[in-house]
């Protein structure tokens, strides 16, 4: 028997495809902003609906059973309205028990409801929790799917087949239907500036090399050191630049522009909450009038009158 060809062998090897490609496509990011999937939305709010009129269901049933246990007049019915002990043991003929008809039946309804009322409360905390993440990146979402549906010159009409088929083709159809298990941890505005106007300085490229990843931790560090030399000019600029001025209306004048400038850089560039960045200013302005309200710089003393007296300070 000859020996197969080996390199004949190696070009019918396919390469992976399908929902192994998707899955290596998402998991090739190092820092996992491809990890988008559907949250179902309609499906889930169909799901809680359907636990829902369930629920309601059985809760009337308990209900009629309450209302016939109200008239029982036998001890031991009463037992078991009082007596969680009694019921179970009247339900389930615990040491011998005669097992009671009844009570095994409103025993079968409370477990019942307690089973679907568990998994009716996890739907909901999970449905929550999907509504309270992230959306996905808008172009994180556009370049996965143009990937998705080689669409390489990402253009309106530009997609091919679709990575896989059938209704899995319609994953990235509707992008407020999916859910970023993932986004970058700072995602204030100057990020977002940054990563939308100068992403392609911090971009690599992908193992398939067919798509580009931007890469979110060298743009922490840039906007951690653009932040730090920022904070810095605005105090010591600040500073320096009232320190030099003599004028008193020109004190006035760059006090007001350099509070303006600092509560613009909050406002703008973080997500500081609006009483955050009136807090941020005040204080800022209170450190720079403090600063020109001494004698650092070069103004006479301050003199105040007191009757017929005149005090001046040194």
């Amino acid at each position: 028997m000859s020996s197969p060809d080996i390199e004949l062998a190696d070009r019918n090897v396919s390469p992976i495809r399908g929902f192994a490609l998707v899955a290596a496509k998402i998991n090739s990011d190092s820092d996992k902003t491809t990890t988008i999937y559907r949250r179902f939305d309609e499906l889930s709010a169909r799901n809680l609906l359907f636990y829902q009129a369930e629920l309601a269901e059985l809760e009337d049933d308990l209900k009629q059973l309450d209302d016939e246990d109200r008239v029982a007049n036998d001890k031991t019915s009463e037992a078991c309205q009082r007596d969680w002990r009694s019921f179970e043991i009247h339900a389930n003929g615990v040491n011998g028990t005669e097992v009671r008809a009844r009570e095994k039946e409103k025993m079968e309804l409370v477990m019942k409801i307690r089973e679907k009322l568990e998994k009716y409360h996890a739907a909901l905390a999970a449905h929550r929790l999907l509504l309270q993440s992230p959306l996905a990146s808008k172009s994180t979402l556009r370049a996965l799917r143009n990937w998705f549906f080689n669409n390489s010159a990402g253009t309106k009409d530009g997609d091919r087949a679709a990575q896989l088929w059938g209704a899995s083709s319609n994953i990235f159809s509707d992008p407020h239907d999916l859910v970023a298990l993932r986004v970058p941890a700072d995602q204030d505005r100057f990020s977002s500036f940054i990563h939308h106007n100068f992403g392609v300085f911090f971009q690599t490229a992908s193992p398939d090399g067919r798509t580009t990843y931007t890469s979110e931790a060298a743009i922490a560090r840039f906007i951690a050191i653009l932040s730090t030399i920022l904070a810095a000019v605005l105090l010591f600029g600040s500073i320096i630049s009232l320190y030099v001025v003599k004028s008193d209306k020109a004190l006035l004048g760059m006090l007001s522009a350099w509070t303006v400038l600092f509560a613009a850089c909050v406002g703008l560039l973080t997500n500081a909450r609006r009483d955050q960045v009136f807090a941020a200013t005040a204080a800022y302005a209170a450190v720079l009038v403090v600063f020109i309200s001494g004698n650092l710089g070069g103004t006479t003393p301050a003199s105040i009158t007191l009757g017929n007296c005149t005090c001046t300070g040194t």
